[in-house]
């Protein structure tokens, strides 16, 4: 539900941008920010609405 895709070629400053079906959409652009928004990508996949379960919702 929840890709991160990272450039990084030698010697070019890396980027990455972070997407889930849930809406988010955030990007980066240089070393610490890069580092940063991986934290943050791992963070969101824990507590994504679309991942944690729903209160009331049914067990299949």
């Amino acid at each position: 539900m929840a890709w991160l895709h990272i450039s990084a070629p030698k010697g070019a400053v890396p980027t990455a941008t972070s997407w889930c079906l849930c809406g988010r959409d955030r990007s980066a652009v240089g070393h610490r920010r890069v580092l940063a928004l991986i934290t943050d990508h791992t963070a969101h996949r824990d507590t994504c609405p679309l991942s944690t379960p729903q209160e009331g919702r049914a067990a299949a």
